[in-house]
């Protein structure tokens, strides 16, 4: 996984399933919530990476720079590298924010093969301006996805984000964390349960 700048997440079996999830904007691989997730779904017997996208493989720090075409490569390259590790086994790929939002892309417009499409925290728009929705290639995305989102995320309403999810002509799922923001914390609910609950439904 280095080649990749991937951490695994291994289960205690053969595993089940593989999950590739990366970080959004601001972060990194090493995002709590992403290592909550993957730990959960090891868990669950899926082996899980979660890895660096290529702009925070250039710098520790800031937000992307560049064409976002580079990054989307990056996740063609994550996702290749992680099936070779179970090639005949069922693939989840997303990640957080802008990481997720280029995943959804590499599906829909990239050829990216994967059995579903998990985001969190979908940057439906800028926070405060729900004019520029970021939907154009949302009806071109024919796998199962799950969004995971927080009920005060100011990058979309669970409302903009059920109508955005109906531009999708595959099953959707909408995983509702009451009261939290973009970084997906909660006291009152296990974020990565809920959310590989949903994923397992989905894909059965």
């Amino acid at each position: 996984m280095e080649q990749i700048a991937g951490i695994l997440h291994e289960p205690a079996d053969a595993p089940a399933g593989v999950v590739v999830l990366t970080h959004g904007a601001g972060g990194s691989r090493e995002s709590p919530m992403l290592t909550a997730i993957c730990d959960e779904w090891a868990r669950r017997g899926w082996l899980a990476v979660r890895y660096n996208l290529p702009f925070r493989r250039r710098r520790p720090k800031g937000p992307p720079s560049g064409s976002s075409a580079t990054d989307r490569a990056g996740i063609l390259e994550a996702v290749a590298a992680v099936r070779r590790l179970g090639p005949d086994l069922p693939v989840v790929a997303g990640g957080h924010s802008y990481g997720g939002r280029l995943t959804s892309m590499a599906v829909a417009d990239d050829g990216l093969d994967i059995d579903l499409l998990a985001l969190f925290s979908y940057p439906l728009h800028p926070p405060g301006k729900p004019e520029r929705a970021r939907t154009e290639h949302l009806p071109r995305i024919t796998v199962p996805t799950v969004f995971t989102h927080g009920s005060a995320d100011p990058f979309a309403s669970i409302e903009e984000l059920q109508s955005a999810a109906a531009l999708i002509p595959a099953a959707t799922t909408i995983v509702e964390i009451s009261g939290a923001r973009h970084d997906l914390g909660s006291k009152k609910f296990d974020v990565p349960a809920l959310a590989v609950d949903a994923a397992l439904r989905l894909l059965d």
